[in-house]
């Protein structure tokens, strides 16, 4: 009970409204014909039984006799003579022996036409559309023909039907015949055969004579020729395969008994005249019925229309909210092109406030959009233009020249790696290069160093060549030993020790760049952010690389100072993985 509870209030609303109509009415009609069907059950029912039981008994007899010669057919198809006649005919060339295979095939027909007397005809088409006939035949004009090998073809080796019509007035059985006899098995089509039934004869010989009796298949008359009444009359009032009713044909009543076989599928009626006296009745049953069945179409028809109305506003709105919640916001603001304009009433109200609710938030997403990107690059570029001062290349150029003529190789190396620094520095082509690419700059700035300390500076590097192709801010790391040669370098009278070495942990990749000196607070970025302290010289600060570094792969990466009292400082640069191209 409770899954149907939940089955109900998970339907849509024009589906609640649907059914509690349909019950409405159904819940009325049932009981009006359950009170009609008590008043009238003490007259109908004897009438009912012997007219049923007659029917029942006739159409039974008829169809024994039908599936009777549908084994006669079955015979007729498979009997390997004529399989094997059929396909000499198929097979042969001369025209006289076509006509030998010809005869013979009819002698055969006429055995089987002969031992059947409710047998008008047997006739068989073979493959090449000639006609072989035994028995009555009458003439079958080329339309027709091609009509019953067509309806025998569709019915795919089962029998098929051709009802009486105004040329014949037979009822004809139709099969195709497939070869299958002796080691053939490969079921091509060889022929059609056509039985042309006396159906007449077979309704006399099996029905009884009490009232008379109608055989229908579809809207198509199969017996009598020429029907008592309409046919059509009767059919419109059938509602069910068995049952009965009364009803007035041609200004008399009738008692109908109507049975719908459960084999071929035809409706046999009984109709039996009818006491007169119940004509008045049989009036308000109908007229009950009918008004009954249009409450019924009336009601539902509306009940749909009226749920339609109701829900088709709330299904466009879901389907626009679907868009939104994909993000689609532009297509989320604007109706179906199918949709009808909405009313004043609650839902119309909701559709306009979902409309300008989701036009404000798509303006304000653009408008973030927009601003964040401006931010974005404003910031980029601000923080680029700190570290890209300019520089004469030529007359550098000239001065490592100079150097070269006068053989003064120190100042010549000095000069080729302080241009190499400045050329990759001042360039705003390329904000973002490869590790492999720094470590180049890095190495040029340490020969400029090594000139300067001499002895004093001891540096080592050890990166992996797998890491080169990974990408990095530009100068990120030289910064860093600038820093470490300002701070812990130059104020000691010691050699320095600052080396730098990368890894990979989880979720990130590192490096790391470690010196000898005093060491770094470990809260100095935080220090430099709050303005309590303030970054001293004109080069590249720690903060800068930090901002630049989350800028361009967010807030979850930059730089780590780990303190080492004593033992100098340790700062790590922490870059994502995905940096790997």
């Amino acid at each position: 009970m409770h899954r149907w509870i939940a089955l109900y209030k998970n339907m849509k609303i024009k589906n609640k409204l649907s059914l509690l109509i349909t019950f409405i009415v159904v819940m009325a009609f049932t009981f009006a014909v359950i009170v009609q069907q008590y008043a009238f059950s003490i007259y109908d029912e004897q009438l009912y039984l012997k007219s049923s039981q007659v029917l029942h008994l006739s159409s039974s007899a008829i169809e024994a006799e039908l599936e009777r010669i549908e084994q006669v057919s079955f015979t007729i198809m498979t009997d390997t003579q004529i399989q094997s006649l059929l396909r000499s005919i198929s097979g042969s060339e001369s025209d006289y022996d076509r006509l030998i295979h010809s005869q013979r095939l009819v002698d055969l027909l006429l055995n089987y036409a002969g031992s059947e007397p409710m047998l008008h005809s047997v006739q068989l088409v073979d493959k090449q559309g000639h006609t072989h006939d035994a028995g009555n035949v009458i003439p079958i004009d080329t339309a027709k023909k091609q009509h019953i090998v067509q309806l025998a073809g569709d019915a795919q080796g089962a029998q098929a039907w051709i009802y009486p019509d105004d040329q014949d007035a037979a009822l004809v059985l139709a099969r195709e015949i497939r070869s299958y006899s002796g080691t053939l098995f490969d079921l091509n089509y060889l022929g059609t055969l056509i039985i042309r039934i006396n159906i007449d004869k077979i309704v006399k010989k099996s029905a009884s004579e009490d009232g008379d009796l109608i055989m229908i298949s579809g809207s198509d008359v199969i017996f009598p020729a020429v029907p008592p009444l309409n046919p059509d009359e009767i059919l419109h009032s059938i509602t069910s395969d068995n049952g009965y009713f009364t009803q007035e044909l041609e200004g008399q009543a009738f008692f109908v008994a109507h049975s719908r076989s459960g084999n071929i599928g035809w409706t046999y009626i009984s109709l039996t005249p009818f006491n007169k006296t119940f004509s008045q009745v049989i009036f308000i049953k109908e007229l009950v019925i009918i008004v009954f069945i249009v409450i019924f179409a009336v009601a539902i028809l509306l009940g749909i229309r009226f749920s339609r109305g109701l829900t088709r506003p709330i299904e466009y709105l879901i389907a626009r909210m679907k868009l939104a919640e994909k993000g689609n916001f532009a297509q989320a603001g604007v109706l179906p092109p199918d949709a009808a304009p909405v009313g004043m009433d609650e839902l119309g109200l909701l559709h306009r406030t979902f409309r300008l609710m989701i036009e404000r938030i798509n303006g304000l997403i653009t408008e973030n959009y927009a601003n964040r990107l401006l931010i974005k690059e404003t910031e980029f570029k601000a923080l680029q233009a700190q570290i890209n001062p300019h520089f004469l290349y030529n007359t550098l150029e000239s001065i490592n020249w100079i150097a070269k003529m006068n053989k003064q190789t120190q100042i010549s190396d000095m000069v080729q790696a302080l241009a190499f620094l400045l050329r990759h520095s001042v360039s705003l082509k390329q904000p973002m290069i490869t590790l492999g690419e720094e470590l180049e700059i890095v190495k040029h700035y340490i020969i400029i160093q090594k000139f300067r300390f001499e002895e004093r500076l001891e540096f080592s590097m050890n990166v992996d060549t797998r890491y080169d192709r990974r990408t990095i801010p530009k100068l990120t790391i030289q910064p860093l030993l600038e820093n470490a040669i300002h701070y812990a370098l130059e104020p000691a009278m010691t050699p320095c020790h600052i080396s730098i070495h990368a890894d990979e942990v989880e979720g990130a990749f590192r490096i790391i760049v470690e010196d000898t000196g005093p060491g770094i607070p470990a809260n100095m970025l935080e220090q430099l952010r709050t303005g309590e302290a303030a970054a001293s010289g004109n080069g590249i600060g720690l903060l800068n690389i930090d901002e630049r570094i989350k800028l361009a792969y967010g807030e979850d990466y930059g730089l780590q100072i780990d303190p080492v009292p004593g033992r100098g400082a340790r700062i790590i640069i922490i870059l994502p993985k995905e940096t790997e191209e």
